[in-house]
């Protein structure tokens, strides 16, 4: 009897549609960044728009791509970007848009002081929501005690140091954030086209290597194979009985059906 396995139709998987709802659970920190960024006061933000010009991205959605993003660890506005194609959180979060990392990195440094206490304000809502615990939230390793985080009444002088350390916080993962964004190199698309054909090349080389290897095992194993069938052979022929254990599999050839296919890319780039 064969082992039966399942597996995956990969071409009909594209092309499946997903419902984000179904994605998303309720308590889920995509659908808390929307929530809260629809109730926060950005009159000061939207004034500085003129009226005048093309149709901008609102502001509710660059803000929340970018409060998501320093929840989750993603910093640079170009992974921002990326995010919003590749992220269901972040397509979400995006309204299903997709501004361009430029668009991000103007928007953040434009109105850094504004996000900055707007930042504040949600990280305060989260706390409170109990989406971040009160305890994670650091600076320097030191922790804001966790019993104030078991007491939902918490005093006005401990709301004032939460609220200072927040907004430390802050400073100091925006200092972190320009770093990172002034680090980020424009992408040289003709250097990265020759990177990639040599990174082809070179897996060119070590799949000839790995066909070449697989070959000789699979001879060595197809070896083996015709000597156990002749084995067996030669036991009914002499005892007029079949011999006990399992019929030995034949060898199975890797690499043969992916033989070309890095060529194959290479001459088709050329």
């Amino acid at each position: 009897m064969v082992r039966k396995f399942k597996t995956a139709d990969y071409p009909s998987m594209l092309k499946q549609s997903v419902l984000i709802e179904e994605c998303l659970p309720a308590n889920h920190l995509a659908r808390f960044v929307v929530e809260e960024i629809a109730a926060l006061d950005l009159r000061e933000i939207y004034s500085a728009y003129g009226p005048k010009g093309g149709m901008a991205i609102a502001p509710e959605i660059l803000l929340g791509l970018l409060f998501y993003g320093y929840a989750t660890g993603v910093f640079s506005s170009r992974e921002i970007e990326r995010s919003t194609y590749e992220s269901i959180p972040f397509r979400y979060v995006g309204g299903n848009f997709h501004p361009d990392h430029d668009s991000i990195a103007y928007f953040r440094t434009r109105f850094l002081v504004q996000i900055e206490g707007l930042f504040v304000q949600v990280l305060e809502r989260a706390v409170a929501c109990q989406v971040i615990p009160l305890e994670d939230i650091s600076i320097d390793g030191t922790k804001i005690h966790a019993d104030a985080s078991k007491s939902k009444a918490v005093s006005h002088k401990r709301l004032g140091e939460i609220q200072e350390q927040l907004a430390q916080e802050v400073e100091e993962l925006e200092a972190m954030i320009q770093s990172v964004e002034a680090t980020a190199q424009p992408l040289d698309i003709a250097s990265e086209i020759d990177r990639r054909r040599q990174q082809l090349a070179h897996l060119a080389s070590a799949q000839q290597v790995l066909t070449q290897r697989a070959q000789e095992r699979y001879e060595q194993e197809q070896g083996v194979y015709t000597a156990q069938l002749a084995d067996r052979a030669a036991y009914t022929e002499r005892t007029g009985q079949n011999p006990r254990g399992k019929v030995p599999l034949p060898p199975f050839l890797s690499f043969r059906a992916r033989t070309n296919t890095t060529s194959q890319i290479l001459n088709r780039g050329s």
